[in-house]
């Protein structure tokens, strides 16, 4: 039986190797692509159950790249591949749509279990409802009069947590660890980037419920 597929987008051709041999040995199903464009060209259906994206691509910002495949409805968890570790810019890769990021020079297990990590919290989500909004755990997706939107991984874990707890305060560390893999280096921005971005896109869905803060505290959905 195939392992879980990895779409490797890395534009350094013996990085790309070393990755998708690395990949392989672990038991997963792995292809690259050297190029955002080619890249584009990959991501179709069925789609790759994880992707792992070099943010300084010869031809796009990894993080475009991403926006772009989340645009396309890709669901699936991915990882960065950075050199940079400045606050702005991981927080930058959060606002994208990734899901967790590992910095350059990076061990090789290190990114192998950052993915199982990813692949597992992205099986286990469990199918959400608070009134009228419905969360499909198999799309990724959030409905709620007629409408329904996309979600990432990380979008679909936060809004579960509020979501399984409609009306009560739920602490930022609750999110926080809801949200991320164990371990990730998140800061108080980086929940807040995402708890905006949630509230943009229900505002897309008629009689949604919405997310207050609760000052001190963390966030409710009503």
């Amino acid at each position: 039986m195939a392992g879980p597929s990895i779409l490797v987008i890395e534009d350094d051709p013996e990085l790309r190797g070393i990755l998708l041999r690395a990949l392989d040995e672990h038991g997963f199903t792995p292809t690259g692509a050297g190029t955002g464009a080619e890249a584009l060209t990959r991501v179709g259906d069925p789609a790759p159950d994880a992707v792992v994206i070099d943010i300084g691509l010869s031809d796009a910002d990894g993080r475009d790249l991403c926006q772009t495949l989340r645009a396309r409805g890709l669901g699936a968890p991915v990882l960065f591949l950075t050199a940079r570790d400045a606050v702005v810019d991981r927080l930058a890769g959060f606002d994208a749509g990734g899901d967790d990021y590992v910095v350059k020079p990076f061990d090789l297990d290190e990114l192998v279990a950052r993915l199982h990590a990813l692949l597992r919290r992205a099986g286990s989500d469990q199918a959400v409802e608070a009134g009228a909004l419905r969360l499909d755990p198999i799309a990724h997706a959030a409905s709620c009069g007629g409408e329904t939107i996309p979600l990432t991984p990380t979008e679909f874990r936060l809004l579960g947590t509020l979501a399984g707890r409609p009306g009560e305060p739920v602490r930022r560390r609750d999110l926080v660890r809801a949200g991320w893999v164990h371990g990730a280096i998140v800061h108080d921005n980086s929940l807040d980037v995402y708890v905006a971005r949630l509230r943009r896109k229900l505002r897309r869905l008629p009689g949604a419920p919405v997310i207050r803060t609760v000052h001190g505290v963390g966030y409710r959905l009503e």
